[in-house]
């Protein structure tokens, strides 16, 4: 019962309804920072604006917008998976699946995938949105499906890696890792890439698998639980593990941020850090958003501090998306922030959905993609510049 009341306070704390830090050993009582007025050196113009369901229906759950060539693809929390013109933002199709969709939509190889509350993970057609089939796993599906060489991945939240066929869903492999007894609620989304599957757990092991077979390329731990108490020793990787060139990067919470080498799993630099948000890479740098919602640049080739940003602190921050010269970010309060790539300072701001941003925005070419927790899904380009 204990266990149960401490999930429950970590899904709320997590489900962006504050913006308090977590866990972070200071004064939780601190407010979230107050927004500066901007200079207006560049300004953020919406494309379109639409209304896609009701998005995460306050629970924390991984509902992002996935582009997969024309497509813009979206789920939300009642079932509902919508795709439309990424291009213009009108319905190309909806389907309404009656299930309680906690992750997706995952797309490729003529599918879109979503997973359910109840372990259940649906395909359906890109083009139409036709029912094509369904897969039970193990418990519910927090981190989004991927699919890779004919195989759809999944990770599920009782410490499991799972590859159905495509054509079918039937389970061609499976990997299993204990969960330890307490855990956030939240699950990384395994990175996939050429025929390699990364993935992240509770315990801050990360492991390769091969996407085909499953096959175990090498396991690594990121950091190693410490402390007397349950709580003390979370470090669960709930970020997404980036693969970029060569490395794949991840950051746990209570524990580090580190590079390895996606090839033999050896460890490059690693540096202290907390981070349950995400993190994001572009050619020279690599920006995380900490657990008090500080955002950090730091340099790829040795994690090095570039800038740090202090002044969206406890404002409950996404990931950070490289975007161009910037960095986007959302807050609880739904605003979307762009900083400077170079210092970090903020350059443009606008509000997106007043029940606030939780899923990472997503960059494609010249467009943002942000989707709101009230089911508001809106596509920017920069002006001004």
């Amino acid at each position: 019962m204990k266990r149960t009341l401490v999930m429950l306070l970590l899904s709320w704390l997590l489900s962006g309804c504050s913006g308090m830090p977590l866990f972070s050993g200071g004064d939780t009582t601190d407010p979230p920072a107050e927004l500066e007025q901007l200079s207006g050196e560049i300004q953020l113009k919406q494309l379109w604006s639409r209304d896609v369901g009701v998005g995460f229906d306050k629970q924390f759950v991984r509902l992002v917008p996935n582009v997969h060539g024309e497509h813009l693809l979206v789920a939300d929390r009642k079932g509902r998976v919508t795709a439309l013109s990424a291009e213009s933002g009108k319905p190309l199709w909806k389907v309404d699946t009656d299930a309680l969709i906690s992750a997706g939509p995952g797309a490729g190889e003529g599918l879109v995938v979503v997973a359910t509350s109840d372990g259940e993970v649906l395909a359906l057609g890109l083009d139409d949105g036709a029912p094509v089939w369904s897969a039970q796993v193990s418990s519910e599906v927090l981190a989004v499906p991927q699919i890779d060489l004919g195989v759809v991945v999944v990770q599920t939240a009782d410490g499991k890696v799972v590859g159905l066929a495509v054509r079918d869903g039937e389970q061609l492999w499976i990997y299993d890792r204990t969960v330890p007894v307490l855990t956030l609620r939240g699950t990384s989304t395994p990175a996939v890439e050429r025929g390699v599957v990364i993935a992240g757990f509770a315990s801050g092991k990360v492991a390769a698998l091969g996407t085909e077979r499953g096959f175990v390329a090498w396991e690594t731990n990121v950091t190693v639980p410490k402390g007397r108490s349950e709580l003390e020793r979370m470090v669960d990787i709930d970020s997404d593990p980036v693969i970029e060139g060569a490395s794949v990067y991840v950051t746990t919470f209570q524990g580090r941020i580190a590079v390895i080498d996606v090839q033999s799993g050896d460890p490059g630099w690693s540096r202290d850090m907390s981070s349950f948000a995400g993190l994001g890479v572009d050619f020279s740098q690599v920006y995380v958003t900490d657990e008090n919602s500080n955002v950090w640049a730091l340099a790829r080739d040795s994690g090095a501090s570039v800038w740090k940003l202090d002044k969206l602190r406890n404002r409950a921050l996404t990931g950070p998306e490289p975007y161009n010269e910037y960095v986007a970010v959302g807050d609880f309060e739904g605003y979307l922030h762009l900083l400077s790539r170079y210092d970090g300072h903020i350059a443009a701001r606008t509000r997106v959905d007043s029940k606030g941003i939780r899923a990472t925005p997503l960059a494609v070419g010249d467009v943002l993609y942000v989707y709101g927790n009230s089911g508001t899904l809106a596509a920017y380009t920069l002006s001004g510049r």
